[in-house]
């Protein structure tokens, strides 16, 4: 049985891996900014009131979490606004960059007390957030700040090897979630189970993989 914390847990996927982890046997701690009523029904420990683009609470949530050692932590937490080339908006881009970017970095180096040697970080990414990967332009805002978010990735993972903890960048697929109005590909059980499958695959020597739910690993 794992301790296991994840950012952004109301709905959607974050919802799902709470269920998933829950039901294995795990201890689930749930982060976010309000409680949906699945959620409560999960009968894991539910932290509300997190918006993860405020500093202090962010500083303040260790806290706040009723273990000491986080095996798992995932942070799913994040927003899509769609854009174009013409509908670009500068604050609409720092809001990206602040929430898909900077909340990630920022949970992690405020919870970083309580990972130990074999503990383990997701952070929820995109494939558009793929370079190589970009055939189609568009979502400027989110594209931006995920491929950003992978760089603040691959940098944990080789600056927290150190204290042998392992960090994984990881793509849930194209999820019909309320993110994405209802389309996509797979539905967010099926994305959940790849990504604990994939955090349960995760490693020192596999730290700092880029990786679809389905196990594919992705381009930069």
């Amino acid at each position: 049985m794992a301790n296991v914390v994840i950012i952004g847990a109301n709905r959607g996927i974050g919802l799902e891996l709470a269920k998933q982890y829950a039901v294995r046997g795990d201890t689930v701690i749930a982060v976010c900014r309000k409680a949906s009523a699945p959620l409560l029904q999960v009968g894991c420990e539910v932290i509300e009131h997190v918006d993860v683009s405020d500093d202090q609470l962010v500083d303040s949530l260790a806290a706040r979490i009723p273990v000491n050692q986080i095996d798992t932590l995932i942070h799913n937490a994040g927003i899509l606004k769609s854009d174009t080339l013409a509908t670009i908006n500068m604050d609409t881009l720092r809001e990206h960059f602040e929430i898909n970017t900077l909340a990630p970095l920022k949970t992690v180096l405020a919870l970083k007390s309580k990972l130990a040697p074999k503990s383990k970080v997701g952070l929820v990414t995109s494939r558009v957030g793929s370079i190589a990967d970009n055939s189609s332009g568009n979502n400027y805002a989110y594209r931006v700040s995920k491929t950003a978010l992978n760089m603040v990735g691959k940098c944990l993972s080789i600056d927290l090897a150190a204290d042998g903890i392992a960090v994984a960048l990881l793509h849930p697929g194209y999820v019909r979630t309320e993110m994405t109005n209802g389309n996509g590909l797979i539905e967010p059980d099926e994305s959940a189970s790849g990504l604990i499958a994939r955090m349960d695959d995760l490693s020192l020597e596999t730290s700092g993989i880029f990786i679809h739910s389905s196990g594919e690993v992705l381009p930069w």
